[in-house]
């Protein structure tokens, strides 16, 4: 009986649920599904060589997120992020968006192809909306995503559209231990126009992502030098950026704690 029971199940069968890690990247945002764990909450900091502004007091910045799967392909992404400026004074910058997946999504594996709409409240206060367009792909051996974000800010000396892409390859090194790299292009209407952001600037890095056995606990790791692809020398360190607002080497690692299994 216990031969014929064991012969019974079919070979290609999955005795363990493929959970993802709820997200790999450090600056790409990717959708949840519903064989994900549904709610996850993250603490992210970061580090810039030779930056100053409300990037952080000597380079550092704070940041905290919480990401939700809504049901019916819908993602929810929040996050508030806090500055230390040179006077010693504490500032803080809000972000919330709803992205939905209109190519796959009803799976954690395979292709995804999402649109998003949010808003956003940056350290001086200047509020915006936000539009983004997600791709990813995830097999069980490597996971690739990518953005485009387009952002509108309702503020003076500010740019009538902003454009930052990013992208994101990871392929399984040992275990649960992911390895790869990304690369992040910020204010990238820079390229063709007068840039308040202070101008155009892309960062090429690697990249790191581990989960732990019960996927409860996650870390990610990147960073790498950011460079200006084109400068402008009017600058507005305020604004909501992946990227500092100088030159430099930028590091950013986050923990991200599963709410709910």
């Amino acid at each position: 009986m216990e031969a014929a029971s064991i012969a019974q199940i079919p070979e290609n069968s999955q005795i363990l649920t493929f959970k993802r890690a709820p997200e790999p990247f450090l600056f790409s945002k990717t959708t949840l599904t519903p064989e994900d764990l549904k709610w996850t909450m993250d603490y992210s900091t970061s580090y810039g060589e030779r930056v100053s502004g409300p990037f952080g007091n000597e380079g550092v910045g704070q940041q905290v997120g919480v990401k939700g799967y809504l049901g019916k392909q819908f993602t929810l992404y929040a996050h508030a992020a806090f500055g230390f400026t040179s006077q010693d004074n504490v500032t803080s910058a809000q972000q919330v968006e709803i992205i939905h997946d209109i190519i796959g999504g009803k799976k954690n594996q395979g292709l995804r192809l999402g649109i998003g709409l949010g808003a956003n409240k940056d350290f001086s206060n200047i509020g915006s909306i936000l539009s983004r367009v997600t791709i990813s792909y995830d097999a069980q051996r490597w996971k690739a995503g990518g953005n485009v974000l387009f952002e509108k800010a309702f503020g003076a000396n500010r740019d009538k559209i902003d454009i930052i892409s990013s992208f994101g390859f990871h392929h399984i090194i040992i275990g649960k231990l992911y390895g790869g790299f990304e690369t992040v292009g910020q204010d990238l209407e820079g390229l063709w126009s007068d840039e308040a952001e202070g101008g155009a600037k892309i960062l090429v890095g690697p990249s790191l992502n581990m989960t732990t056995n019960n996927s409860r606990i996650s870390f990610s790791l990147s960073g790498g030098p950011v460079f200006y692809a084109s400068r402008n020398q009017v600058t507005n360190p305020d604004a909501i950026r992946e990227l500092p607002s100088q030159s430099g080497l930028t590091l950013r690692a986050k923990v991200t704690f599963n709410l709910a299994q």
